[in-house]
């Protein structure tokens, strides 16, 4: 999907979003939402203007653990009173709505994961006007030197703090991540023979390949983690689409990559942002 912005306030606003959900223990068992969170950007000067974050009960509660491995991980205690899906959907849709999306691997997991919500309650699902999936464009543009590319590697990697696995906190490392990212790339395009790339895949990382067998919902389980190949993708619902703080050359930056998906023109032009 081609996208047109032109350098004005019209431009769509983009959300970031995660979702946090069960872990089917079976083939053909369905994933229940736990969590929503998202934050609401501009366009030109990536500011966030708006936010929101929910606990959700799922319709069985046995399928969620009575304890989490993770201390401030979600359990069956914590959402035994939340609103079900249903009764934040309208919430949900407002935010997500006529926007530009953008995640970590949402293409192949929270885009189907909000599309099933939906469906299961009768409920068109909301539609974006653009997907940005942070994992394939790093993967692609800035490569695997932060290991399997995971947020938590990612987030290590540049030294700005431990992934929560919560949604409204990952979210905001997402953005911050992916800032991180394009000044790395601006530096190294800028001052190629002083900051060279020397990146190169670790042999110890785990692709699905190599842990083929290990799980038969390995995919979905390992959802932060890239794919094998960037070429074989599964079909999803929807249309394909700084180190300093960022200033106002974001607008001009946008005003340059009319038609092109928003975050690869970020990454590309990336100089733009620090001048």
């Amino acid at each position: 999907m081609g996208f047109s912005y032109s350098c004005n306030d019209q431009a769509p606003e983009i959300v970031f979003f995660d979702l946090e959900t069960t872990v089917p223990k079976r083939v053909g068992d369905r994933f229940w939402v736990l969590e929503f969170g998202a934050i609401v950007v501009t366009p030109h000067k990536l500011n966030e203007v708006e936010s929101y974050t929910t606990l959700i009960k799922p319709k069985d509660l046995s399928v969620v653990a009575m304890k989490s491995s993770r201390s401030d991980g979600i359990t069956r205690k914590a959402v035994e009173n939340a609103p079900s899906f249903e009764d934040v959907a309208d919430r949900i849709f407002g935010i997500l709505n006529g926007r530009v999306w953008a995640g970590h691997n949402i293409q192949r997991f929270d885009c189907l994961r909000i599309k099933e919500a939906f469906d299961y309650i009768n409920r068109p699902p909301p539609l974006p006007v653009g997907i940005i999936d942070s994992l394939r464009v790093l993967t692609e543009k800035f490569g695997r030197r932060a290991g399997n590319m995971k947020m938590a590697s990612l987030a290590s990697y540049f030294g700005i703090g431990q992934q929560k696995h919560r949604s409204l906190d990952d979210v905001r490392m997402n953005l911050e991540v992916v800032k991180h990212c394009a000044t790395v790339l601006f530096l190294e395009s800028s001052l190629p023979n002083m900051f060279e790339s020397k990146w190169y895949e670790s042999p110890s990382i785990m692709t699905r390949s190599r842990s083929h067998g290990k799980s038969p919902c390995k995919e979905e389980t390992s959802r932060k983690s890239p794919p094998t190949t960037l070429g074989n993708r599964r079909t999803v619902p929807y249309a394909r689409g700084s180190l300093g703080k960022v200033t106002e050359r974001v607008k001009g930056l946008l005003c340059k990559a009319q038609g092109q998906p928003p975050l690869q023109q970020l990454l590309k032009h990336s100089h733009s942002l620090l001048r």
